[in-house]
């Protein structure tokens, strides 16, 4: 891979970082005026088309796309992601978009955890370690006294438990299975899961919230787009760390645009989930090396 792929991939994965980040902003206030799975539902519609577009002009077709050794785990990943898409636009809605994503950010700790007795990997002391300080950085984010501790803190950790799943069932799956073969399930079956749990909570939208709606379905596949452009043009390894972009870009948007506040808890405790999620990342660069 070349210096200047690498800096391509960097700037594509920043991009995507940047872009979802505005879509957790236009999910979090259509979520405040219709239902959540509503919204769900219709952004699923506009992602299902998109992927299956993507899989038709692919070699192969969409013959090629739906051929899986694991047709049922896929299926399963399709519907675990859309219940924690549902679950964390809840967290948005209850605890904001700052307290939400210092949270959320800890999935890839719990990722690294789960990769023993999901994936059969060894994690060694150095990870642990890193995955204990890393809890320590949640606990400071829920503590007790002025934190976000209370029943909702719980939304978003569990949002992160279930991202943390998908992400391992994506890398079990890849074993037989191509990125396009996850990426059409990962539309189609969240699709289906989608309507089954949004149409019965339709509701009627005004059409400047249609408007706020197509940008929200825009901005999820051009996201998807500018973050498989990524993995295309540079290894994961090298732009995975600047995933953590979107929490900055989250927290900014929820200060500037939701009046937000920034506790000093939610710093430090964000500040050591992501210090311990880069080093994780980096031993596990480093043992895919050795």
């Amino acid at each position: 891979m070349t210096e200047q792929n690498t800096r391509l991939g960097i700037m594509l994965m920043v991009a995507t970082t940047f872009v979802f980040a505005m879509q957790d902003g236009l999910s979090r206030h259509l979520a405040t005026e219709y239902n959540t799975m509503m919204v769900i539902m219709v952004r699923y519609w506009f992602f299902a088309a998109f992927v299956i577009a993507i899989a038709a002009r692919a070699p192969g077709g969409l013959k090629r796309a739906t051929r899986s050794g694991h047709p049922f785990v896929q299926i399963f990943r399709g519907a675990l992601l859309v219940v924690e898409i549902n679950v964390m636009v809840l967290a948005f809605v209850y605890l904001g978009l700052v307290e939400s994503h210092a949270v959320f950010a800890c999935y890839p700790l719990l990722v690294a955890a789960l990769s023993g007795p999901v994936l059969g990997e060894q994690v060694g002391w150095r990870r642990w370690a890193a995955i204990g300080v890393g809890f320590v950085g949640v606990m400071i984010i829920l503590q007790p006294s002025g934190g976000v501790f209370s029943p909702y803190a719980a939304i978003p950790l569990g949002a992160a438990l279930m991202f943390a799943l998908y992400a391992l069932l994506t890398r079990f799956v890849a074993r037989t299975d191509t990125a396009a073969t996850s990426f059409f399930y990962t539309g189609t079956a969240g699709s289906v899961v989608a309507t089954l749990i949004g149409m019965w909570f339709w509701e009627s939208m005004t059409p400047p919230d249609w408007a706020w709606m197509g940008l929200l379905c825009l901005s999820g596949a051009f996201g998807h787009y500018l973050m498989i452009r990524a993995y295309e043009v540079a290894e994961a390894s090298a732009v995975q760390p600047f995933a953590y972009l979107q929490l900055v870009f989250a927290s900014t948007l929820g200060l500037v645009v939701f009046d937000e506040t920034l506790r000093t808890n939610v710093i430090i405790g964000a500040g050591l989930i992501v210090t311990a999620g880069l080093f994780t990342l980096w031993r596990q660069h480093q043992n895919a090396k050795a």
